[in-house]
């Protein structure tokens, strides 16, 4: 009994440490269809209500963080955010 109560316990916080994460660019955003669209042709169909960062545009650099189904693809997509941006060395010290 104990077993099986913490296995239990165990799958349901462990939903967002097993999420996957990539980067991609934006190529274009819908927001009619709610389709995301990257430079690498991959896109996302997003679920009416799904927040994103405020004026996302092309060109940008976005992280999304996901559940991958195999060959079914995208399962349930927990955020999009915009990639951080580090500036270069140079710039940083002046050169």
């Amino acid at each position: 009994m104990r077993i099986t109560l913490f296995a239990a316990l165990a799958a349901l916080f462990a939903g967002p440490v097993l999420a996957d994460q990539s980067s991609a660019t934006v190529q274009s955003w819908n927001p009619a269809n709610r389709t995301l669209v990257f430079t690498d042709k991959s896109m996302l169909i997003l679920p009416v209500g799904f927040v994103l960062p405020e004026n996302l545009a092309a060109g940008e650099r976005v992280d999304i963080t996901y559940q991958w189904k195999g060959e079914d693809g995208f399962g349930e997509i927990y955020s999009v955010a915009r990639s951080a941006t580090v500036a270069p060395l140079a710039a940083k010290s002046g050169l």
